[in-house]
């Protein structure tokens, strides 16, 4: 089976969206890139998650045109492909339907720097404007407000996160839920104190070399 090891990870994390909480029902989807192969590995349209194989992940092109699968791509597959053209260094993308998130997408809001941890994506993760879900519209009002970080609120929508490879745009997904949730708590008692410009900066250095091996000299 051609990308078996990527149809395996987007069958494995869109179950992990279910059991995490990060999405109900078939909502939200999932892909990677591969770009020896000029091919992408994206989860289909309308299966539940749980019911999911290898097979039944799509393989499409960056124009949309399947090159194998016996099912209709994600609708939201060109919002994908066009992460991957304008951000080479994003290899996977993730978009939920989690709670927290979905709520300030739905007062189109911005999550600031309530936390540190936001800088897993950036300084902040913008709310994009409004578009319908499987437009191109929404694609393109997706990657203005990303510009600068790995993350982005999609309106009245969910969430969407990229990384590198799946597990970092799916980690991602998990700690901006994590500090939407917690802003908006915050906020149902307070007032929440958010990180200056400096410390996020700094954040955002750290984080760089977080988590990964140390060098021998």
């Amino acid at each position: 089976m051609r990308l078996q090891t990527e149809r395996e990870k987007v069958v494995l994390h869109c179950q992990l969206m279910i059991r995490n909480g990060l999405t109900k029902g078939t909502g939200g989807n999932i892909s990677i890139y591969v770009p020896a192969e000029n091919c992408v590995a994206i989860s289909p349209s309308g299966i539940p998650y749980e019911e999911l194989t290898a097979a039944d992940i799509v393989l499409i092109d960056l124009e949309g045109q399947v090159i194998e699968g016996h099912h209709k791509p994600s609708s939201e597959w060109a919002m994908h492909t066009m992460v991957y053209k304008r951000r080479p260094e994003l290899k996977a993308v993730v978009h939920t339907h989690s709670i927290f998130a979905k709520t300030l997408a739905c007062l189109r809001e911005d999550l600031p720097a309530v936390s540190y941890l936001v800088a897993v994506a950036g300084k902040a993760v913008q709310c994009a404007e409004y578009a319908s879900f499987g437009t191109p519209a929404l694609g393109e009002n997706a990657l203005k407000a990303m510009e600068g970080s790995k993350a982005v609120l999609l309106a009245n929508h969910g969430l969407l996160a990229g990384g590198a490879n799946v597990e970092e745009a799916f980690n991602i997904a998990e700690e901006i839920e994590l500090c939407a949730e917690v802003y908006v708590r915050a906020r149902s008692i307070g007032t929440p104190v958010i990180l200056d410009e400096k410390e996020m900066t700094y954040m955002l250095e750290r984080f760089q070399t977080y988590g990964k091996p140390v060098e021998n000299k």
